[in-house]
């Protein structure tokens, strides 16, 4: 592959490790994980940490709001759109009690463009997050 393959927005937060926002395969675009965290902070919109980093409380509304915000600048920044997406896997750190809410709020976002969706739970997320987006966009 090309250099120029590989993606990054100058307003979605910057990865965790070594990996790139995006990369453009073909007329396929895949995101690499997106969380809810604000560029240029370790802020998490919602999320209430103790002195230890262990999280005390959090607002799953506030974040899947602000992981949707940061997967639309990393469509945006790699030539794609949110009515591009054709798939998305969603991770949540605990299904019983957020899934609904997530899901109401799901739903004021994919309205219009509904792509393939999974949702699983995962036991932790790198950050001290609730919510993942993995998604893949056509990229013309």
């Amino acid at each position: 592959m090309k250099h120029s393959d590989i993606l990054n927005s100058d307003k979605a937060p910057e990865p965790v490790g070594l990996y790139p926002h995006a990369r453009r395969v073909g007329n396929l675009l895949f995101l690499s994980g997106v969380g809810p965290r604000k560029k240029g902070s370790k802020e998490i919109p919602g999320v209430t940490l103790d002195e230890q980093g262990n999280i005390v409380a959090y607002d799953i509304e506030a974040q899947c709001h602000s992981v949707f915000e940061n997967v639309r600048h990393v469509l945006e920044a790699s030539g794609s759109g949110w009515d591009k997406l054709i798939d998305v896997t969603v991770f949540l750190t605990n299904m019983k009690e957020d899934f609904s809410k997530y899901n109401e709020i799901y739903a004021q976002y994919f309205k219009d463009n509904q792509p393939c969706r999974t949702t699983v739970e995962v036991n932790a997320l790198p950050t001290p997050i609730a919510i993942e987006l993995k998604c893949i966009a056509l990229a013309e």
